[in-house]
C-alpha cells in the first residue's frame, strides 16, 4: 500500500524554483532518507508532504486521498512531523511537551503513551525539568517523544501512519543516533512509513531502505543505499570528491577524500573501496 505519493510537484519562491517536477512514492513500512546539499529542496519537499506547504504544480496523495482534502485535525491523526527547529516560548516541562502529542486524549491510555515515549528517548529522569533548561540534544529528544505520542495516538484510530522528520539527529550524540535508528525501524516494522531528511550519509545508509538524493530541486537518484551512495552521485550532487566504502554488512559508508579535493574545474577524483 502506498502511504504517500507526490506527483510532478513544483514549488516556486519568486523567480527561484525550489522543487521542479518531483515524483516520490513511499509505501507503508518503508524508510526513506532524503539527502542532498544545502538548498537542494529537501526540507521544502518534506513541508509539501506534510501539508504545511501547498505546491504551485502537481499534487500529493496521502493514503490514496488528496492531501488537501484532510481537515487539519484529521490530518494530524494520519501523519506526525518533527521540524528541524522547534521554538518553545513558555516554561513547559518535558512531560508537558510530550503530552501535547496526545492532543485532547487523557486518562490511562494517554499516560501510557507518554510514559513509553519518555522511556524510548531516555528522558524519564527529566520529565519535570523545564524543557528550555535542557541541552539542544535533550530538547530535540523531548520533541521527538511528543511526535511519537502523536503518531501512536493517530495509529490507534487510523492504522499505520506517516512519520516525517527533518534533521532529527542533528543535535544527537552517537548513542542517541543509534536509538533513533532503532525507533524508526521498529515503527516501520509495524507498518509506519518513515521519511527523514538527513545530512549524515552514513546514518542515512544505516537508517533507510531507500535513499533519495536531491539536487537543485530535482530527484537526482532514488534507490537502495548501495546503489545511490556511490562516488559518481557524491561528486555530481555534492560537488566534492568523496570516497565510499562498502562495509562487511553491505552498507556503504562515506569518507571525505582528503588527499585530492575536487575543484570545480577538475574531474571527480572519488574512488570506491570494497572491504
Amino acid at each position: 500500500m502506498t502511504a504517500i505519493a507526490a506527483e510532478a510537484v513544483t514549488v516556486r519562491a519568486g523567480r527561484a524554483t525550489l522543487l521542479d517536477n518531483v515524483d516520490l512514492a513511499v509505501g507503508a513500512g518503508e524508510t526513506v532518507a532524503i539527502v542532498g546539499p544545502n538548498g537542494a529542496g529537501k526540507s521544502t519537499l518534506l513541508r509539501v508532504l506534510s501539508g504545511e506547504l501547498r505546491p504551485q504544480g502537481g499534487h500529493v496523495r496521502l493514503k490514496n486521498e488528496a492531501l488537501g482534502a484532510y481537515p487539519p485535525r484529521t490530518l494530524s491523526g494520519h501523519r506526525a512531523v518533527l521540524s528541524q527547529n522547534v521554538a518553545v516560548a513558555f516554561p513547559f516541562t518535558v512531560e508537558e511537551i510530550v503530552r501535547m502529542g496526545a492532543g485532547d486524549r487523557h486518562g490511562r491510555a494517554a499516560d501510557a503513551l507518554v510514559e513509553a515515549a519518555l522511556a524510548e528517548v531516555d528522558l524519564l529522569g527529566f520529565r519535570h525539568r523545564i524543557v528550555t533548561t535542557l541541552s539542544g540534544g535533550e530538547q530535540h529528544r523531548a520533541h521527538f517523544a511528543r511526535v511519537l505520542v502523536q503518531l501512536a495516538r493517530g495509529e490507534q484510530d487510523h492504522g499505520p501512519g506517516l512519520l516525517l522528520l527533518d534533521e532529527p539527529t542533528a543535535a544527537l550524540d552517537l548513542r542517541h543516533q543509534i536509538d533513533f535508528v532503532a525507533s524508526t525501524r521498529a515503527r516501520a516494522k509495524a507498518g509506519t512509513a518513515v521519511i527523514a531528511v538527513l545530512h549524515d550519509l552514513n546514518l542515512a545508509a544505516s537508517f533507510a531502505d531507500r535513499v533519495v538524493a536531491m539536487h537543485r530541486g530535482r530527484v537526482a537518484a532514488d534507490g537502495p543505499p548501495r546503489t545511490v551512495i556511490t562516488p559518481d552521485m557524491l561528486a555530481r550532487v555534492f560537488d566534492v570528491a568523496l570516497a565510499s566504502c562498502g562495509l562487511p554488512v553491505g552498507v556503504p559508508c562515506v569518507l571525505p577524500h582528503m588527499i585530492a579535493p575536487r575543484t570545480r574545474n577538475a574531474p571527480p577524483a572519488a574512488t570506491r573501496y570494497q572491504s
